[in-house]
């Protein structure tokens, strides 16, 4: 059920205040260390920012989909890393249990992960296994009243800190999509272990990391859904989880289109500001058309869900639409700083960095260009 419009508001405006006095300041800090300040996440556990999607009987916000995607555009005027924080929480490490998880299952980890008690992870890419998810090869071998796992998942967000993982896995000799299973397996079991986190281009705080798993016996009652289902439990995660980030791409494109007004209205050059120059204003304008009509897609997509339409084609639109935008908003942010973008004290080039990731994980442009298209053909037009 949906907040009432004042709680929501004073929830907008305590995030907005949060972003904008608390870690906007610390951006340089997290990109240096590589970190994320220990009471910064402590403050975002009192805050509730890890239950946002979780129901309140179990400690969460119960945001409606329109509720959460407007609060992530506001976190996405920060640094990324920051929302990526608690973002597995909200998004892909929780909601194959709330989507098909047993009362038991549900009773068990959604109070910790709505509280930040534990980190949640989804593990689905493998290293020879990406855009093609339902060609998993993790196996899953049942053995009584447990499964033995063994494979490894790759870059997967928040391994460094997780302990809880949504792993897919090959239960059956399918070779496709019908032949993988969703587990729910702890970090503390015999057999599971963590790589180094990988060096990347943006996101600077947020960490990936290999999942391995070796002979980890997980207990039958861990089994999310049915055998065979977990492909479907995936995509419907991911599905939710576009939207997610799409409104995360607004809120950062925003941002940018924020820092570059307030450039180009004091820098000068031939004798007047950058804004009165015409091919300035050019990029000005088409930055904030883009992001104007990336909003309105994400939202009315939201309200969509909401209201229980099928929003398969909208979330991949959305996510495909505003990942692409904000990636052409930080381009001409960096063109419209010049020299002073390309340097890092403006933060410009790394929100240039940052926004790239967005283009590729929860499913690349390319997979939602192919689920746009079949999705149209599905419907007609």
């Amino acid at each position: 059920m949906a907040l009432d419009s004042e709680t929501f508001d004073a929830l907008i405006e305590t995030v907005r205040r949060f972003v904008t006095e608390r870690l906007r300041p610390l951006e340089a800090a997290v990109e240096e260390a590589d970190a994320i300040p220990q009471d910064v996440v402590d403050e975002m556990k009192a805050l509730g920012l890890f239950g946002l999607s979780i129901a309140e009987e179990y400690g969460g916000l119960a945001l409606t989909m329109a509720e959460e995607c407007r609060v992530a555009i506001e976190l996405g005027r920060t640094t990324p890393a920051f929302r990526s924080t608690f973002g597995t929480n909200v998004g892909i490490g929780s909601q194959g249990l709330v989507m098909a998880g047993t009362p038991e299952q549900q009773a068990e980890w959604l109070p910790r992960i709505a509280s930040g008690e534990i980190v949640t992870s989804f593990a689905l890419t493998e290293p020879d296994v990406g855009s093609d998810s339902g060609a998993v090869k993790t196996r899953a071998v049942k053995d009584g009243d447990h499964y033995r796992l063994s494979g490894t998942k790759r870059y997967i967000t928040n391994a460094d800190k997780a302990d809880l993982f949504t792993v897919m896995a090959r239960t059956g000799d399918d070779l496709g999509a019908h032949g993988v299973s969703a587990f729910l397996v702890p970090r503390d079991l015999p057999g599971v272990s963590i790589g180094n986190p990988e060096k990347k281009m943006g996101q600077k705080g947020a960490k990936v990391a290999d999942l391995n798993l070796d002979d980890v016996v997980v207990p039958a009652a861990n089994r999310l859904g049915a055998e065979g289902e977990g492909f479907k439990i995936a995509m419907r995660v991911l599905d939710r989880g576009r939207l997610h980030i799409a409104a995360v791409c607004v809120g950062v494109a925003e941002r940018l289109i924020a820092d570059c007004v307030g450039y180009a209205g004091e820098r000068k050059q031939f004798g007047k500001p950058l804004a009165e120059h015409q091919l300035i204003q050019a990029m000005l304008a088409d930055s904030k058309t883009e992001a104007l009509a990336a909003r309105a897609l994400v939202l009315e997509t939201a309200d969509k869900k909401d209201r229980g339409d099928d929003v398969v084609l909208e979330s991949a639109a959305a996510k495909l639409f505003a990942s692409e935008v904000v990636g052409r908003v930080a381009d001409r942010a960096v063109q419209i700083y010049g020299g002073a973008g390309y340097i890092a004290d403006y933060g410009i080039e790394r929100l240039y960095r940052d926004v790239r990731l967005f283009r590729i994980y929860e499913g690349t442009s390319q997979i939602q260009q192919l689920i746009i298209a079949r999705e149209t053909m599905k419907r007609g037009g």
